[in-house]
């Protein structure tokens, strides 16, 4: 039996090629930290870039599937900030006016050096929804207003994500320790001198 040397050839150098390159496709997603491997939580977050400073995963942490925040309570909000601008910028203040009455940010100010990152994503929270006038539910939506001191003002719409699965490793606010009332203490009531006034004659 006759062997073309042309097509010997041809189909060695062809599995040669293929050996090659299994070995580069496969080292793409191989080993033991590939990323199909891990699991990659998805950005669930508000994000927008404003005046050069980026805002990126802001989210208000809720309460557990089927539950709401009750009004009157607190809510943490986690966000993450890049200063891509060319100088340096300020949060001044954090506002959500149809849902908190006011929001509390750790230290009052948020400092953004320029080409800086400052991340507010906890555990625990830097940035706190206090006396909430309206439950908050997983799966919504608030309008959130972030003021910088030179960049100006800008609201996001920033979903509510309920604690749990990924969410659960976040903290809520915590919760201020009950005033107890000091006993009642009772008095005896002093008695009461009554001056009678005799007519003067």
């Amino acid at each position: 039996m006759l062997r073309r040397p042309g097509k010997t050839v041809g189909s060695a150098l062809l599995i040669g090629a293929l050996a090659l390159l299994i070995p580069a496709v496969a080292g793409c997603e191989a080993g033991a930290n590939a990323p199909t491997l891990e699991f990659h939580q998805a950005a669930g977050g508000a994000y927008t870039t404003f005046n050069g400073i980026s805002i990126t995963n802001a989210f208000v942490l809720g309460a557990p599937n089927g539950s709401s925040v009750p009004a009157g309570s607190s809510a943490s909000l986690f966000v993450s900030f890049f200063n891509g601008g060319d100088s340096d910028d300020q949060l001044t203040s954090v506002s959500a006016p149809d849902y908190a009455s006011t929001v509390l940010v750790t230290g009052g100010t948020v400092a953004l050096p320029v080409q800086g990152e400052v991340n507010l994503t906890g555990p625990q929270p830097s940035v706190v929804l206090t006396q909430l006038t309206k439950p908050l539910a997983g799966g919504g939506s608030i309008p959130v207003t972030f003021d910088f001191a030179h960049a100006g003002s800008v609201t996001l719409q920033v979903p509510v994500e309920p604690d749990s699965f990924y969410y659960s490793t976040y903290s809520a606010p915590p919760t201020p320790a009950p005033t107890t009332a000091s006993p009642a203490t009772t008095s005896t009531p002093k008695s009461k001198t009554t001056a009678t006034t005799s007519p003067t004659p």
